[in-house]
């Protein structure tokens, strides 16, 4: 039985207590002194002697009140410990003051291809490629920035987090009697930033749209994205392709790893290839101490999206091509090939075909990127979007700025379908941010979208039907109700596209005389 006795603390006391269980002939086997408190762990106690026990402790001045504990506090944090240690997946290693390890955790031993227990009876310099790493933390008193190590010929990012002996009340601050040292893996490294910067999850749902386009794009790329092979998305500028790319990543068998991004046209050529195929400590000025892993080490088992693919210069595209044929690299600075299996999925605004006969684009490369494809619409040729689109981005205005949440008019409505959109889905989101952010109405009208864009019906009025208010309304129905005609060929079908009545837009039709007589 484990049995907790309080007291007054005095000295002596406790070998008073454990006096009194050896004149009952009851042997201990564990005792914790925590005054007031003393945790005892006697197999012979029984629950019937706990009376007779508790007054044999009375006549020791200052003993309260026995309690009986299932687990003594020092082991259950003992078993704590161990579990915690079990279940976390980087390796972990605590060392003393002089190096030697004195706990490791399962994955460690995993790492290392160890027992724990052997582990347990070696220095760290035994158990690291850097054998220079324990005299330097020794030294600085177990202060070091994290910096990547070896562990079997694997590349770790290793964190330090000294143990200090308290002083006083300050548990904080102390001598140095060792560390803990955390492991990180490169892929799981990618996985923690894939997590980060897609908290929101991914699949083809959040592709904002019911026209006939988009149903067929998700249908296509249903298929497509279970394919394990290299995909190539194409489309303008501000489509949502590197959305498209996120869901095919989550609806692949690689949905449970990382999907990471690289733009090729916001980074120098140096920096790119630094960041996708990572760096050797020293290989060059202002590299981090230690190396970095790219891109393609922390998505292992992922997807790697490069967005602008056209414009990566021909250097990297050799080298790209290279990693293509066979999941070899090296990193910067290295001689060691490092073998990884990611997906590459692209994506350009540009037209490669006509890059690859202009010499800017290689050939080899164009043809290994482009084993899948998907082509995303521009806004403008799926009108039946975007009005749900611009509803979907108020929202998320709305709750930015902290307002409730705002409606378009039929004007707007209007305003908004027969706009060209050359910037595409981001433009018509800007658009709808700045009106809400600069209007105070809740319902938003086509002067606020005019006011927020320049001149957003610009193609729609022309400067020839501008001399008074209603030439200026008459030119916008005409060009609005000549553009939508074609493509909702009834005065129902357009009144239900304008959520409008279907009177009205009869009428408005005879008056404009849409669609011409032959």
């Amino acid at each position: 039985m484990r049995i907790n006795i309080q007291f007054k603390d005095r000295v002596g006391i406790a070998h008073e207590i454990l006096a009194v269980l050896a004149r009952r002939g009851l042997n201990v086997v564990a005792v914790e002194v925590d005054p007031p408190n003393i945790y005892i762990d006697s197999p012979e106690l029984l629950e019937f002697m706990l009376p007779s026990l508790q007054a044999d402790c009375q006549s020791v001045r200052g003993v309260g009140e026995i309690k009986v504990l299932d687990v003594l506090p020092g082991i259950r944090r003992r078993l704590n410990l161990d579990t915690m240690m079990a279940v976390m997946e980087d390796p972990v290693l605590a060392i003393d003051a002089s190096g030697h390890i004195v706990i490791a955790n399962v994955a460690a031993a995993t790492a290392t291809r160890m027992s724990e227990s052997s582990l347990c009876q070696r220095s760290l310099n035994q158990v690291l490629d850097d054998t220079g790493i324990q005299e330097e933390l020794v030294n600085c008193g177990f202060r070091l920035p994290s910096r990547e190590v070896s562990l079997n010929g694997e590349p770790y990012f290793m964190d330090v987090t000294p143990v200090s002996e308290p002083q006083g009340l300050d548990i904080t601050h102390g001598r140095s009697v060792g560390a803990v040292l955390t492991f990180h893996a490169p892929t799981r490294i990618g996985g923690r930033l894939h997590a980060l910067q897609h908290s929101e999850g991914s699949g083809f749902h959040f592709i904002i749209g019911e026209s006939e386009q988009i149903r067929s794009l998700k249908t296509k790329a249903a298929r497509v994205a279970v394919v394990d092979a290299p995909l190539l998305i194409t489309g303008e500028t501000g489509t949502g392709k590197e959305l498209l790319a996120q869901a095919c990543h989550g609806v692949s068998g690689r949905s449970n790893a990382a999907f990471l991004e690289l733009n090729c046209a916001a980074l120098p050529e140096s920096l790119a290839e630094s960041e996708l195929f990572g760096y050797m400590s020293g290989a060059f000025t202002g590299a981090q101490r230690g190396g970095k892993p790219g891109l393609f080490e922390m998505a292992d088992g992922g997807t790697v999206f490069l967005d602008e693919i056209g414009e990566m210069s021909l250097y990297l595209q050799a080298k790209l091509l290279r990693f293509l044929n066979d999941g070899k690299f090296r990193r910067i600075g290295s001689d060691k090939e490092v073998k990884v299996n990611v997906r590459i999925i692209s994506a350009t605004h540009r037209n490669l075909r006509k890059m690859v006969q202009e010499g800017s684009f290689r050939e080899d490369l164009f043809y290994r990127l482009n084993v899948l494809h998907l082509e995303m619409p521009a806004l403008r040729e799926r009108p039946d979007d975007i009005l749900p689109l611009a509803r979907h981005f108020i929202e998320r205005a709305c709750t930015q700025a902290q307002k409730p949440v705002c409606r378009l008019n039929s004007s707007a409505c209007a305003a908004l379908v027969s706009n060209h959109w050359p910037g595409n889905v981001r433009q018509l989101q800007n658009v709808v941010f700045r009106a809400i952010t600069m209007s105070d109405q809740r319902v938003l009208d086509a002067a606020d979208l005019d006011w927020a864009e320049g001149s957003i019906t610009a193609e729609v009025v022309k400067s020839d039907a501008t001399e008074s208010w209603e030439l200026s309304v008459n030119a916008f129905e005409r060009s609005l109700l000549e553009n939508l005609y074609p493509q909702y060929p009834s005065s129902r079908k357009l009144a239900t596209r304008l959520a409008t009545s279907h009177s009205m837009i009869a009428t408005k039709l005879r008056k404009y005389g849409i669609p011409q007589k032959r």
